[in-house]
């Protein structure tokens, strides 16, 4: 038996409950793989401590979703400004390290200044660069870019700068004026100049309270997965021998692996889909009888002895997050198919232990670290990397789905969306939505707005 939907979605996390909550849930039906929904901004508890599944805060541009966030929460969210700093060799600086050169040891931090103003000294109307290697070293001079951000791209993205694109860089690399880095050599600067300023976070329920408003009242179907889509009839069949048609088919799925299922394609696409890489995570979980004593909210890592890339402090975020007088730290640790995973989960875990213990996050006060309750979780998709072949590969793919119903949009390409343009978008019987359903720099914000652009398109 097959049942029928106006519109079915693959995926209940943020981008398709957005579509449906915008849409209308009666209108929608939702195909969850998992037992719960929200996807990538899914919260769990354990022992009274929440946890997200990585760091999620939100400081959108965007009035609808500060708006519909608060409204979602009924106005319990705390609201501060972000902590956010560095570590490197021993050295606490902060973020961003390019205009905190203050608190970079000597003599590395005149070298980087001196380099920083032959770089700016020789610029000229060059060409643009052609990696993001060159980006960096253009934006702050050889030996800055390959002790500092150079590092840090190996870890977080699991690739070299020099396979990078530039192009999803846009405000998430801060480029620092010549006074910002002459007077950050000197000392503090009187403005912040990173690009997450005020944030907000749920009081209670951790990040996922914001999807758990957009999904009451919704026609969520969990357990779910998908294993082939007839994308020419739009029927969608599942492991458990169930069967669904719609009139349009949103997917949220990782693009990859919504070609992989999908049954009248050419391998032409298909092995243009295996080129649209993800990086995969490595959650460390670690409960504590008493916070960190460290003023940051999160911090990043850029020592590439160790595994640990960017930490964060739940309960530094929200009380609620952890039992009372209780503290909380969660590290991410990335791989891909450039930086494969090791294959032993727990010994990767053991090894952060040492490293927060080096760092001094963990200390006498939170007692023998064998003695601390910690977990690991393992998140498949993490972040799309845009290496140089994706724009290539996405451009085949997409045109593979126009023959059955995708209509192309001028930014579909582009790492991430101008909501405040005035796109014309058509929408036909295929859609896609989401961080990894577009292939995208998308942000939770993003997700929002994509939900509602294509109710509005609708």
């Amino acid at each position: 038996m097959t049942e029928h939907s106006e519109i079915l979605i693959v995926g209940a996390g943020l981008a398709g409950l957005s579509a449906s909550w915008h849409i209308g849930h009666e209108r929608c039906r939702l195909l969850e793989r998992n037992a719960h929904p929200h996807g990538h901004v899914a919260t769990r508890q354990e022992n009274g401590y929440t946890w997200d599944r990585g760091p999620h805060v939100s400081f959108t541009k965007h009035d609808y979703v500060r708006d519909l966030f608060a409204r979602i929460t009924n106005g319990a969210f705390e609201e501060f400004e972000a902590r956010v700093g560095n570590y490197f060799q021993g050295h606490w600086i902060d973020h961003p390290a390019q205009s905190n050169l203050y608190q970079v040891p000597q003599p590395l931090r005149d070298e980087c200044v001196a380099d920083f103003l032959a770089t700016r000294k020789e610029a000229g109307e060059d060409m643009p660069p052609i990696d993001y290697a060159e980006w960096l070293e253009r934006a702050f001079g050889p030996i800055f870019a390959s002790t500092f951000p150079a590092r840090y791209t190996r870890k977080y993205w699991t690739i070299e700068p020099k396979d990078l694109s530039t192009a999803w860089v846009g405000e998430r690399v801060f480029y620092p004026s010549v006074d910002d880095v002459l007077n950050g050599a000197k000392g503090p600067l009187s403005h912040p100049t990173h690009y997450v300023k005020l944030i907000r976070y749920p009081s209670q329920g951790g990040y996922g309270a914001y999807a758990a408003g957009l999904s009451e009242g919704a026609r969520i179907e969990a357990n779910k997965t998908v294993t082939s889509v007839d994308l020419a009839g739009k029927v969608v069949e599942c492991s458990d021998g169930s069967r669904y048609s719609c009139d349009r088919l949103i997917s949220t799925m990782p693009l990859r692996e919504f070609i992989r299922i999908c049954t009248c394609l050419g391998d032409d696409t298909r092995t243009a889909a295996e080129e649209l890489v993800s990086s995969q995570l490595l959650l460390v979980d670690v409960e504590l009888p008493c916070p960190v004593n460290r003023p940051e909210h999160w911090m990043y890592v850029y020592d590439e002895g160790k595994f640990s890339t960017r930490i964060h402090f739940p309960d530094k975020l929200s009380a609620g997050n952890v039992p009372d007088g209780c503290g909380s730290i969660q590290v991410e640790v990335y791989f891909s198919k450039f930086r494969p995973f090791p294959g032993d989960a727990r010994a990767v875990g053991h090894k952060v232990l040492e490293e927060l213990v080096e760092m001094g996050l963990l200390d006498s006060r939170h007692g023998p670290v064998d003695d601390l309750t910690w977990h690991i979780r393992w998140e498949e998709h993490a972040n799309v990397i845009f290496h140089k072949g994706r724009e290539a590969a996405l451009e085949r793919v997409l045109t593979s789905l126009t023959h059955y119903g995708l209509e192309r949009s001028c930014d579909d390409l582009a790492p991430s969306t101008d909501w405040a343009a005035e796109l014309d978008v058509g929408l036909g019987s295929l859609i896609l939505a989401g961080r990894f359903g577009q292939h995208k720099y998308f942000w939770s914000d993003d997700c929002v707005m994509r939900g509602r652009q294509i109710a509005q398109a609708l």
